[in-house]
């Protein structure tokens, strides 16, 4: 019997442009999680951990994106009141130490930037670095990345809807 040669195909990489004005949140909604973005409008922000404060400085295209560990209305109305927290109350981001009690108990985590990249093997809270945040599984891989006048979306092709913020 003759083998047949196996192609490899590269991985399929979906893209997805969203246009996000400054008073609105983009709500990516799959069947576990939710994912929240918003214009940080060139606003900086407090980081802080156990050991320091870090001022993280933003351009006016980059974004606020948070994960949440649930689905449906009100968990984007606990999305939205949180960006809307960070960014018009000022509140800071807290990084809590790896191994916090309180880390399984973080229902919504956010981070700050141009480029956010989701996991679904790393401790919820626990990351100063603003380019990885947790997430669900079904959003493990996707990419968010500010351009102007909105966003780029990598790996997800699910629901995608724009509120008021």
């Amino acid at each position: 019997m003759p083998l047949v040669p196996v192609q490899k195909h590269q991985a399929c990489r979906v893209k997805m442009k969203i246009r996000l004005g400054e008073d609105e949140i983009a709500y990516l909604c799959g069947q576990k999680g939710t994912l929240a973005m918003a214009k940080t409008l060139g606003y900086f922000f407090y980081l802080e951990t156990d050991v320091e404060e870090i001022i993280i400085f933003t351009e006016k295209d980059d974004l606020l994106v948070a994960s949440a560990f649930g689905t449906g209305k009100k968990v984007r109305r606990g999305l939205g009141c949180t960006l809307y927290q960070i960014r018009e109350l000022r509140s800071p981001l807290i990084v809590l130490p790896k191994g916090h009690p309180a880390s399984p108990r973080l229902n919504t985590v956010v981070s700050v930037g141009s480029r956010t990249r989701i996991r679904c093997d790393i401790q919820a809270g626990t990351h100063p670095e603003q380019d990885v945040l947790c997430g669900t599984e079904e959003f493990e891989d996707v990419v968010v990345l500010a351009c102007p006048g909105g966003a780029e979306v990598e790996n997800f092709d699910g629901e995608m809807k724009i509120e008021k913020m």
